[in-house]
């Protein structure tokens, strides 16, 4: 079993009720494939405008391969001016 742990920000962290996620698997994911997983499993997650995930402090190309000890971040849309 692999985790990959996640950190979640403003909408994010609201939708799922917590900052922090650990997300289990049995199989090694990419970016793009964590991220429809959530997005399948918090479904409030898609209807967002957008949704980054970022990995070690940057933004991920879907086809990127996590590692488990890798820093994840779901990054939701911001606003300010």
């Amino acid at each position: 079993m692999i985790t990959y742990q996640i950190r979640l920000f403003g909408i994010a962290r609201e939708i799922v009720g917590q900052s922090w996620l650990a997300w289990e698997t049995e199989k090694p994911l990419r970016a793009g494939e964590l991220q429809a997983a959530l997005q399948a499993h918090y479904p409030d997650l898609g209807r967002l405008a957008s949704l980054l995930l970022a990995v070690n402090a940057e933004y991920a190309q879907g086809d990127e391969w996590l590692q488990p000890e890798d820093e994840l971040a779901l990054i939701p849309p911001v606003s300010g001016g």
